[in-house]
């Protein structure tokens, strides 16, 4: 037993930390006596070196090292052509016992891959022969081509990881999203279905899954519950993070909460969706629950985006735009997939007047999640400020035609046509028919009591209003009922339906605005000593005021440092 087979047996015991201390004095040896280990013994000692990097996290110095192990390796090759045929047997169980060329070059991909250099990691995935190619290459290749755009040939390398993995879920997802039809997909699995028992809820699987890529969320929903009522698939974690995301993009934010809340009860260590649920928390202003939230899971990783997108949410309601801006850029330096991470950040920006950068960041979300109405509704509201209402108006009409008239559509189109005085029939009509498909989609009614409240229709926006509460409670549907009882002089149930709103959110600003309103109305005298103890407090607000632009700047200094900007 030579030096070679004691590192390739640590390397094999997991012992990265000797193997690297160990092979990088070999080499340096070999580095100085050429002749002290044959070709196949410095490109093991080259491997197994970069193994150990890896391990540490040094990509760069990991890509490095297997790249000249790759070098090694061809000199050993002509080496071995040269040679005489004697001794093949033994050359052959030589050539057998070194680390695979294939596995060499996965690794310097999967290097690239961590280090952003996406092209590089294709190149060298590309220089493989297709025949050569293991499923977990083709993988790597289809999420590379996909990311790059190269759609057809994101579809090849998925269907080839079927081939050999008929049961490889995450590529069935990756072939639904480039909008391969389910038919197509679930024909790939059959044979696989149909030999092995207790497998038949696959086809259903795919099928939801299907239905979600098109952006047929009812259905979809519709398709999953009936998955999830089988008694051999119930609880499944899986199962109810894709519903409760779902239930989220259908606007449906109580059963979205509750199967989140469900999901972390049957997994206390959940990761995955639990930055959209901490944004619905932050939004309907739980804001302690997700400052608790974010503080747990950063104790499980502070390696995922969720955790500081979660952070994020909580900065952007508390009106600490900076700071929200600086944890959306971290959580995008970690996933750079990260949908609900580039709408924080995008949003961030907004609300800070960076309107063309927001932009960008809401079109990228748009790229990686094109079913997601949020996405749109980022982009339109950035148009909308900068008075771009011929774009927000092409915007909002090609996402009707492309995904339907449904509720959230009609009421997109709607929101934009309420901002131009010329189509404001054409606003009420769009709202009339979303209402009609869904009484309770909140934005709906938002919208359509904002339209009321400008005709001064209060009579007509406190029936709507009343209606929609009728089964469900909302800050903002509480306080728009205070604001039209104020309108029709019903300041007893005005000041309810703001203490209803407060309660629900105590850091809704509108409300406590409504209620302090009418208290000075309702006693003249006390108004006059509130606002000289308002004046007298003054300087307090500035200075908390001022303390907030220093923590702005603090933040931005911040940023510039990680380069986040």
């Amino acid at each position: 037993m030579n030096v070679i087979d004691h590192v390739r047996d640590m390397a094999a015991a997991g012992l990265h930390s000797n193997v690297r201390i160990l092979s990088s004095l070999l080499l340096t040896m070999s580095n100085n006596n050429p002749e002290l280990f044959s070709p196949s013994q410095k490109y093991q000692l080259l491997v197994y070196h970069a193994d150990a990097l890896f391990h540490d996290k040094e990509y760069r110095n990991a890509g490095c090292k297997y790249r000249m192990a790759l070098q090694q390796k061809k000199v050993l090759s002509k080496t071995s052509k040269v040679r005489p045929s004697t001794g093949g047997t033994a050359s052959s169980l030589q050539s057998q016992s070194l680390p695979s060329e294939i596995e060499v070059k996965y690794k310097i991909a999967e290097c690239y891959t961590i280090l952003k250099l996406d092209r590089d990691a294709i190149a060298v995935l590309d220089g493989i022969p297709s025949r050569q190619r293991t499923p977990k290459i083709n993988m790597m290749l289809a999420n590379l081509y996909r990311k790059a755009g190269q759609e057809r040939s994101a579809v090849t390398s998925y269907k080839e990881v079927l081939r050999q993995c008929p049961l490889a879920l995450d590529a069935i997802i990756g072939l639904l999203s480039l909008s391969v039809k389910g038919a197509e997909v679930a024909s790939m699995t059959m044979d696989v279905i149909q030999s092995i028992p207790n497998l038949d809820w696959l086809s259903v699987w795919i099928k939801a899954y299907a239905f979600i890529h098109a952006g047929d969320n009812l259905r979809a929903i519709n398709t999953i519950c009936s998955l999830e009522k089988k008694s051999l698939l119930r609880d499944n974690v899986d199962l109810l993070v894709s519903l409760a995301d779902l239930y989220f993009r259908a606007g449906d934010t109580k059963n979205s909460i509750l199967k989140f809340e469900q999901a972390q009860m049957l997994d206390p260590y959940l990761i995955k969706g639990m930055d959209v649920y901490g944004y619905l928390m932050a939004r309907e202003g739980h804001l302690e629950d997700v400052e608790v939230l974010g503080g747990r899971l950063f104790n499980i990783s502070d390696q995922h985006a969720e955790p500081w997108v979660i952070s994020g949410c909580h900065s952007f309601y508390s009106k600490r735009y900076s700071r929200a801006l600086y944890l959306g850029a971290k959580a995008i330096q970690l996933n750079s997939n990260s949908v609900q991470a580039l709408l924080l950040k995008g949003a961030a920006l907004r609300n800070m007047g960076r309107v063309q950068e927001a932009i960008i960041h809401f079109r990228e979300a748009m790229r990686l999640a094109p079913c997601r109405l949020d996405c749109y509704e980022g982009l339109i509201d950035c148009y909308l400020a900068s008075n771009g209402i011929r774009e927000a108006m092409g915007m909002a009409n090609n996402i009707y035609k492309t995904l339907g008239a449904n509720a959230q559509t009609l009421t997109i189109l709607a929101t934009v046509c309420l901002e131009d005085p010329m189509t404001q029939e054409k606003a009420k009509t769009l709202l009339d028919k979303a209402l009609a498909q869904r009484p309770d989609y909140i934005k709906a009614v938002v919208k359509k009591a904002e339209l009321l409240s400008r005709e001064q229709k209060y009579e007509e926006g406190i029936a709507l209003l009343r209606h929609a509460l009728a089964n469900q409670s909302d800050c903002v549907l509480h306080r728009m009922l205070g604001d039209f009882l104020v309108a029709v002089n019903d300041y007893q149930e005005a000041m309810d339906q703001y203490s209803i709103a407060l309660s629900l959110d105590p850091n809704d600003q509108k409300s406590l605005e409504g209620m302090q309103k009418m208290e000075k109305e309702e006693s003249p005298t006390e108004a006059t000593v509130e606002e000289d103890g308002d004046d007298m407090e003054g300087s307090g607000e500035d200075g908390d005021l001022e303390g907030s632009d220093s923590e702005a700047a603090q933040w931005a200094d911040q940023e510039q440092w990680f380069g986040m900007q």
